[in-house]
């Protein structure tokens, strides 16, 4: 049985494919985003990767949703000045009222015919949250394609990971505390 017929929801919301909130936003790089090699700068791309999330997260949630965290991001290319640079992102994953989406840069040159390449990726993670800034229900997400199902997969072991590094990094805390080394 494929990972889309066994997701189960944590909310009684129904069920939102991937495919209604996946977006791709689109930018030409100026003078204005360069670093001081006179490439793009990193914090712009990052900018362009959580406003690309932030809208599928929010489209997905059917409300706000803010960024929690952001999981490997990845600079595979420097992109230039006069890049037409795209983000694609949707949504991997939901929890109870959480949700990660995972984006890919792709870059090519504004007056080119050429076929853009990857430049970088990254994965966030958004809580969905209601007017007072509390956490409310997002709808299970549901995998439409073989490549959305190994992104579920993909996100339920990168969000183990994020959980088991929290509790570690919490118990040594907690340790060090006990010891009187607190910081």
């Amino acid at each position: 049985m494929s990972a889309r017929h066994k997701v189960k929801s944590m909310t009684d919301l129904p069920g939102k494919p991937v495919s209604a909130s996946r977006t791709t936003l689109s930018h030409i790089m100026t003078h204005n985003d360069t670093n001081l090699l006179g490439t793009v700068h990193g914090g712009v791309i990052m900018k362009l990767v959580d406003d690309a999330a932030g809208a599928v997260a929010g489209r997905h949630s059917g409300g706000p949703a803010v960024t929690a965290s952001m999981d490997e991001m990845a600079f595979l290319e420097p992109v230039r000045v006069g890049d037409l640079v795209h983000v694609k992102a949707q949504v991997n994953w939901t929890g109870r009222t959480s949700m990660e989406v995972g984006v890919r840069v792709l870059a090519e040159r504004w007056n080119e015919s050429t076929p853009a390449t990857q430049v970088g990726s990254a994965y966030l993670v958004f809580a969905a949250v209601d007017a007072d800034g509390k956490p409310r229900a997002v709808p299970p997400v549901i995998p439409e394609t073989e490549r959305d199902e190994r992104r579920y997969q993909e996100a339920q072991i990168r969000r183990t990971h994020r959980l088991s590094r929290r509790r570690a990094i919490m118990a040594l805390r907690e340790k060090r505390a006990a010891e009187g080394l607190d910081d």
